[in-house]
């Protein structure tokens, strides 16, 4: 459940009727996957050895770029990547970009990842411009993307809309033999159709050959060293960049880290807890105030969410639509509001709904914006699909069943209200048509220079001692701590970590060790 960050809060949201951006193309035909980029007129074979290109791909680190304008204060473009870092020969994809162009004396380009697998850096800088304070919009182009298999990049397609909507929103029964069987024949369609709909990307779109192609864009934006800002799955992304090319990485901030050591089993686990917290953390706050429908003590209030989430399997909820909210949609309607404070009041709303009213209307909403579904059933990116795709080749767990059974043991006895939608990862990729890839890089990033890495204590999705993990795994590693609630901290936290951040990323101000916000 590792999401985009930081996301619009669901509470602003609602607040504004905010629009969901354009309509994904139907996943009905492969996708694109070009022919090798063209020779540049006049390219020079040492300047692309200069730029830090492998042989073979010189080409991709001397493209130009055609930016053009998008939008007031935006430029677009797109870039050529190789389909595989693996074989110069096996033709192209495109990967696209926009930025924001610095204002004042320029240190450099910034890329940023909002997270994921599977959020678009280019609606994140759309939408997020905003928050990026003055410092950084006078020193850096900042640069948003969709790595490859996202996005407006050549995508990832597997499922229509249709068909998408009704596995997003299937509840299986996993105590059952039968029911472990149903999600597993489920996950294998998606397989089939991810496989017959993207072709031979979808065996390139693990998070390394992502990372290779951030090289190659620091190479043709003209920066020797790449400056980035990671949220939340971008922190992998990032730190597995520094692995891959420590002496090319910058200023690197990996704002809601996760320990690229841990195992997929291990993340399910960490998360599992990361959100039973939050979730108490909700109740607590919810049962202080006077209009909260949970009832007793903080666990009493933590059995009635569960009580919820289980009559919706049974009996799901009715809406002023002919959709029903199931409990896998439910869950997701409840996740969302725990990644910002600012959400919480929507949450209370739902529950009411659900606990009085015996509606699901609200949590049906929230599990759409979750899930990028626009309100006439179709979606708004691919990010299910990548993500998916990405997790798939990046690691998997175990898909046998008794592995699976016993590890749901061991989450629920230190999430016992959440547990339980954390376990029986290995389904999904039990069947997937390409192998896992095997791991490239030095986890450490021995010789980089430092890494900031910043971490939010009552962080949901990307718990706070991942960060702490990260920043001892990383050689260089240096731990900036918020205390508070929600996911990542940059841009939706407090002035002591935007200055911070900033001042790391303008001036290359390192932190001391043991700041907290």
């Amino acid at each position: 459940m590792t999401s985009s960050s930081p996301r619009t809060t669901v509470a602003r949201a609602l607040a504004a009727g905010t629009a969901v951006a354009a309509l994904l193309v139907g996943c009905s035909a492969p996708g694109k996957v070009q022919t090798p980029v063209e020779s540049a007129a006049g390219w020079d074979p040492a300047a692309a050895a200069a730029a830090g290109a492998p042989e073979g791909f010189e080409e991709y680190y001397v493209q130009d770029l055609q930016w053009t304008e998008c939008g007031e204060g935006f430029e677009c473009a797109t870039a050529s990547a190789p389909l595989s870092w693996d074989d110069p020969d096996a033709g192209s994809i495109e990967l696209a970009l926009n930025r924001v162009v610095a204002r004042g004396e320029k240190v450099g380009s910034l890329l940023v990842n909002p997270g994921g697998p599977g959020g678009s850096g280019v609606d994140f800088l759309r939408s997020a411009v905003g928050m990026f304070g003055d410092p950084l919009k006078d020193s850096f182009d900042i640069v948003g993307f969709d790595p490859r298999g996202v996005g407006d990049s050549t995508p990832v397609r597997c499922f229509d809309d249709a068909r998408k909507d009704e596995s997003l929103s299937k509840d299986f029964d996993l105590e059952t033999d039968e029911g472990v069987a149903a999600a597993r024949e489920e996950a294998r369609a998606w397989a089939e159709a991810c496989a017959q709909n993207t072709g031979e990307l979808l065996g390139t779109v693990d998070t390394q050959s992502a990372a290779r192609d951030m090289d190659m864009l620091r190479a043709v934006l003209g920066d020797d060293q790449l400056h980035y800002l990671g949220y939340s799955y971008g922190t992998q992304l990032g730190a597995t960049y520094a692995g891959l090319f420590p002496e090319r990485a910058g200023r690197l901030v990996l704002d809601g880290g996760i320990d690229v050591t841990l195992s997929a089993d291990e993340v399910s686990k960490g998360q599992a807890v990361g959100f039973e917290n939050a979730l108490r953390a909700y109740v607590t706050d919810c049962q202080a105030g006077s209009s909260c429908p949970l009832s007793g003590s903080v666990d009493d209030g933590m059995r009635q969410v569960r009580a919820v989430l289980d009559y919706a399997f049974e009996r799901p909820y009715p809406t002023s639509s002919d959709r029903q909210v199931t409990q896998t949609l439910a869950f997701y309607g409840i996740a969302v509001t725990l990644y910002d404070e600012g959400s919480w009041p929507v949450l209370t709303q739902a529950l009411e709904e659900a606990i009085i009213q015996g509606r699901g209307d609200t949590l049906l909403y929230l599990a759409d914006f979750y899930n990028d579904r626009n309100s006439d059933g179709t979606f708004s990116t691919n990010s299910s699909e990548a993500f998916r795709a990405v997790g798939c080749l990046d690691d998997r767990s175990s898909a046998d069943v008794e592995d699976m059974r016993a590890q749901v043991a061991e989450i629920e006895e230190v999430a016992p209200t959440v547990g339980t939608f954390f376990g029986y990862g290995g389904i999904a990729c039990a069947d997937w048509p390409h192998p896992e890839v095997e791991q490239e890089f030095d986890a450490s990033a021995a010789g980089a220079p430092p890494i900031l890495v910043v971490g939010t204590t009552g962080d949901p999705a990307t718990p706070y001692v991942w960060s702490e993990g990260l920043a001892d795994t990383l050689e260089s590693g240096v731990l900036l701590t918020y205390e508070g609630e929600g996911h990542t901290a940059y841009g939706r936290s407090n002035e002591c970590v935007a200055g911070a951040v900033e001042a790391y990323l303008v001036e290359g101000t390192v932190p001391a060790e043991g700041t907290t916000c």
